[in-house]
């Protein structure tokens, strides 16, 4: 598999997962204070800041 396939399947898989996510919290309510936070921070970040797992 090329790198760009290899890449496309893991950000489909991403996707999937947090629309899965998004429809958990969906039926359990709204975010609490911290999980804001943490979002916010999260979307602050770098890309370049992360750490590459493969």
């Amino acid at each position: 598999m090329t790198e760009l396939a290899h890449m496309h399947k893991d950000l489909e898989e991403l996707k999937r997962d947090v629309s899965l996510i998004k429809h958990i919290l969906s039926q359990e309510g709204a975010f609490t204070k911290e999980a804001k936070k943490r979002l916010a921070d999260a979307r602050k970040t770098q890309d370049s800041e992360y750490v590459r797992l493969g």
